[in-house]
């Protein structure tokens, strides 16, 4: 995925989100009609993680928290994902490669950088019909079923629906693509949720464009653990997600000594020659090079072992919010 234009971005002077509204006006209609779809029921509860923007809004990582907090209660999860940046088609359940490739499995270019991450937590379907998905997995023995994204998917009902907002970009400037970040207005995909999860502080003010009696569960990311062997050390950090400046941040505001930053496409593919280049740079800096889990899996072969990787993690601030949330879903399960 390519850099979204800065016009996109909340608070910025430009004569194109105008000149583009009425395409973004077309957009949101044909997305309405699409969505009030019947979707399959499926017998077991299924839960959304969702947003309302294209890039990086933290579902992914509120699905692994989800997951790993579902299968401590001992409900059998399963996650279904569309598999973005990978090239399988149909149902296909991900092989988990072990923790950032040391392992057999499926590849990224198969199945895409989060199914990776995904199956190391819980049994991973991907496809981009949901509903399939989700018979396969039902068949399979889930009891309880996870989206990473899908809120716009009208294949598959919905039993409870988290609309994810990243609290540094927000909303973006408000439209609808291609005159913003939206996939559909504000209103229309919150009110489908029964909840928000805001990640971050609200730096652009978009808890006011939530309805007012929409829950909302705060959030932050914390770096992995791993990260306390490189407090003070010198790095040069590298990402190929959608927002890579979060990640520099992370580990600068953890006390890391960032000397250079390196942003690379969201799903970007590394090739051997890339990596290289940053790992020369890093010796040349008295560097170590770093990146996050997500591009840990798309990393070459040779490179394994020559990268640190540092992940990234949900803190609540009232975690037992989110597990009420959870012991609803798991009420219905027992339903």
């Amino acid at each position: 995925m390519r850099r979204p234009p800065a016009f996109w971005r909340h608070g910025t002077r430009s004569p194109w989100p105008a000149l583009l509204a009425p395409l973004g006006a077309a957009v949101a209609v044909v997305t309405a009609r699409r969505i009030a779809r019947p979707g399959w029921h499926a017998p077991v509860p299924v839960i959304c993680c969702g947003n309302v923007t294209v890039g990086g809004a933290g579902k992914t990582t509120l699905a692994l928290d989800l997951a790993s907090r579902l299968r401590a209660r001992g409900v059998g999860v399963h996650v279904l994902l569309r598999g973005y940046g990978g090239t399988v088609r149909g149902v296909h359940r991900g092989e988990p490669r072990g923790t950032y490739r040391v392992a057999p499995g499926d590849p990224a270019s198969l199945v895409g950088d989060e199914a990776l991450l995904l199956a190391e937590v819980a049994p991973t379907w991907v496809g981009a019909d949901r509903a399939a998905s989700a018979r396969a997995a039902v068949a399979a023995g889930a009891d309880l079923l996870l989206l990473d994204d899908g809120l716009q998917n009208p294949t598959l009902a919905k039993n409870l629906s988290l609309l994810v907002v990243d609290g540094a970009s927000g909303f973006g400037n408000g439209r609808v693509l291609p005159a913003g970040p939206l996939r559909e207005p504000v209103a229309a995909g919150a009110a489908r949720c029964q909840a928000a999860v805001l990640i971050g502080a609200d730096a652009t003010g978009a808890l006011a464009q939530l309805p007012a009696g929409l829950s909302v569960l705060h959030a932050r990311l914390a770096q992995g653990p791993e990260i306390a062997e490189l407090v003070g050390q010198p790095v040069l950090a590298f990402a190929g997600i959608a927002q890579p400046e979060k990640f520099f941040e992370g580990l600068a505001q953890a006390g890391v000594s960032v000397v250079a930053r390196k942003p690379f496409p969201d799903h970007h593919p590394y090739t051997e020659r890339e990596i290289e280049e940053v790992l020369a740079m890093a010796a040349r800096l008295g560097a170590t090079a770093v990146t996050t889990p997500k591009d840990a899996v798309r990393l070459p072969p040779a490179s394994l072992g020559r990268v640190r990787v540092v992940g990234v993690g949900l803190v609540w601030e009232d975690e037992a919010a989110i597990e009420r949330l959870l012991e609803v879903a798991g009420d219905i399960h027992r339903r």
